[in-house]
């Protein structure tokens, strides 16, 4: 996928000179995990890339380069985001993709469940992603071309456990905000959504009955869920894909279990 844009700019002399852009990229929760995983993809594409997150020693012990931006800051304040777009700007001067990622869990007895932490969920996981679109879509809209937002759900959003009612209404609603944005920004910005199933982080290990059974064998990796948001960021390849979910969970959604 091209990490640049072609640009034209008048020089001095008055010629006109065609310039490279590199491309610029937002990651929330962008220090550790899956975030970790697309953001230092995208840094090996050469894409200019700024990571928010709340992991202050994730953020401390992730690789720097002069390309990227890491801020540590809470997706659910909106002075945060305001300020990690304004070094953004200040910084890359465009932005052409966000990619909504930051979260947190919120399994817990439903009757144990306080109002606080299921506004804290809330917060985290639907109004930072709101967030995130509100202050940085502006930016995009002021680049030639499109720009894309990927949202990250989970498959929690369409089936559940007990104690899952923060966080699945949480990724449920990202869907509704998907769709919902897709038909306010488009045809400019184009806005999916990724739910992946069980995605085995950084060290994490299972064993092999947990692998098989998923459909494919195997439970997912992180690099499954960064080569779709390479797919979606590409205007190239998914260019007439806008206000989707796709499911990336081993088939599990599709498994009947009865205990």
């Amino acid at each position: 996928m091209k990490s640049f844009k072609f640009g034209l700019r008048t020089s001095d002399s008055g010629n006109c000179e065609v310039i490279f852009v590199s491309k610029v990229i937002a990651i929330s929760g962008g220090a550790k995990n899956i975030g970790k995983g697309i953001a230092l993809h995208f840094v090996n594409l050469g894409w200019n890339v700024a990571i928010i997150d709340y992991d202050k020693k994730a953020l401390e012990e992730f690789p720097t380069k002069e390309n990227v931006i890491l801020y540590h800051g809470d997706v659910s304040d909106e002075y945060c985001i305001s300020e990690f777009y304004l070094q953004i700007k200040e910084k890359f001067g465009r932005l052409d993709v966000i990619v909504n990622n930051a979260a947190i869990g919120g399994f817990k007895d439903f009757l144990s469940l306080s109002v606080n932490e299921w506004k804290r969920v809330i917060d985290i996981n639907l109004t930072g992603y709101f967030l995130m679109a509100r202050f940085g879509v502006p930016i995009m809209l002021e680049n030639p071309g499109n720009g894309s937002i990927i949202n990250i759900s989970s498959t929690r959003a369409l089936m559940s456990e007990p104690g899952n009612e923060a966080y699945s209404a949480s990724k449920a609603g990202i869907l509704g905000l998907t769709h919902a944005l897709a038909n306010s920004l488009g045809p400019r910005v184009r806005v999916n959504a990724i739910c992946p199933g069980w995605i085995l982080h950084e060290g994490e290990e299972i064993s092999d009955r947990e692998h098989q059974q998923h459909l494919t064998g195997r439970a997912g990796k992180i690099e499954d869920i960064v080569d779709i948001v390479e797919f979606l960021a590409d205007d190239e390849k998914s260019g007439f894909i806008t206000g989707q979910y796709f499911i990336v969970d081993g088939g599990m959604t599709k498994k009947m279990i009865y205990i």
